[in-house]
């Protein structure tokens, strides 16, 4: 069976890995765009300490499971478990989050040991956090970089025999698929274009309400300071967070703007905005040297969860993670790979199916 992924940003990429492990004869087309929100997502692999109560979260832990155990047979993923905090100056903002974290441990052992930790002792793990802030440490928070692991992805779908198309593609009104070179025939096709899904979709008379929510996000180096081991830190009020990576990296993030459409641009008002919530919870970062800041475009939906599934037969869908495409695209690839196949995925989908608009 002959499928086509369009689009090889993470959400394509596992989707493509998945197929060719399947034996499906796979082709991922995609064209280089500015923004892709692989290329400027975070990273954090920690679903656990959401307020999600909706069919997010049990997606979001299923995903974070899955991760041990697709990055064990996946080289050179850059999956590491580093542990997380919940930051506050708020006792009772951290007793919230240690009770969340308990009880969700019962159902998610991959969140670890859960402990409260004094500002002295969250600072010993995270030394740049300001000193007034108490912490409710979870060990089994994770990391990984998001280009890096979709290079090894792809490289590990092409040993598997998929091929690629690189330029632009897109649907004729009969359903066929022009790429770069003439037409793309498959199949089953698989629509995982991120952001840029709902115009690729149009064509098809399918109106799927995927729009760009672009999000900022700096990267920092403290030279000659060692933070490979730093964890994950999640700020309490608020969406923003910081995480570390070796050599000195810390990540801060993220504006979340739903109204800037494809704008690709770094604006005073977003940097400012990241700036201020990274130097309020860590101001042990402010001699840091501002390295650069990303912007990537994340595809969201009115209700805030992805779509998965088939739309017509021969046709899926995977996009729509909004900010938490890191974590749960490489599990809904697996998931949406079974559908392009015409298999059971193992795993409710109805909640993101792409008729519920």
């Amino acid at each position: 069976m002959r499928v086509l992924v369009i689009g090889s940003g993470i959400g394509g990429a596992a989707t493509a890995w998945h197929l060719a492990g399947r034996g499906a004869e796979v082709i991922v087309a995609d064209a280089a765009r500015p923004g892709t929100a692989t290329e400027a997502g975070a990273g954090i692999v920690s679903p656990w300490t959401s307020q999600w109560d909706d069919a997010l979260y049990p997606l979001a832990a299923a995903a974070a499971r899955y991760y041990r155990e697709f990055t064990a047979e996946l080289a050179g993923s850059s999956f590491e478990v580093v542990g997380g905090m919940v930051v506050s100056a708020d006792d009772a903002e951290l007793a919230e989050a240690h009770e969340r974290l308990t009880s969700r441990a019962a159902d998610a052992p991959e969140i670890g040991e859960v402990r409260r930790l004094d500002p002295a002792q969250a600072r010993e793990l995270f030394p740049a956090l300001a000193p007034g802030l108490g912490a409710v440490h979870f060990a089994g928070a994770g990391r990984v970089d998001g280009h890096l692991l979709r290079r090894a992805l792809l490289a590990a779908a092409e040993r598997r025999g998929a091929k690629f198309a690189e330029g632009e593609v897109a649907f004729r009104a009969d359903g066929t698929v022009a790429g770069p070179d003439g037409p793309l025939e498959a199949d089953s096709v698989v629509v995982a274009a991120g952001a840029w899904s709902r115009e690729l979709l149009a064509p098809l008379g399918i109106d799927l309400p995927v729009t760009p929510h672009r999000g900022q996000i700096s990267h920092f180096d403290l030279p000659g300071t060692e933070t490979a081991a730093w964890p994950v830190v999640l700020p309490r009020p608020g969406s923003h967070y910081l995480l570390a990576f070796g050599g000195g990296r810390v990540v801060a993030g993220a504006t979340r703007e739903a109204d800037a459409g494809f704008d690709y641009r770094v604006t005073a008002a977003g940097q400012r905005e990241v700036l201020d919530n990274a130097l309020a919870v860590a101001p042990g970062l402010a001699d840091a040297t501002l390295a650069e800041t990303r912007v990537g475009f994340r595809p969201g939906t009115p209700d805030g969860l992805p779509v998965l599934g088939s739309i017509r037969p021969g046709l899926a869908v995977s996009t729509g993670f909004g900010a938490g495409g890191l974590t749960n695209a490489p599990f809904a690839g697996k998931l949406v790979a079974a559908v392009a196949l015409g298999e059971d995925p193992g795993f409710d989908l109805s909640p993101f199916a792409p008729d519920r608009f």
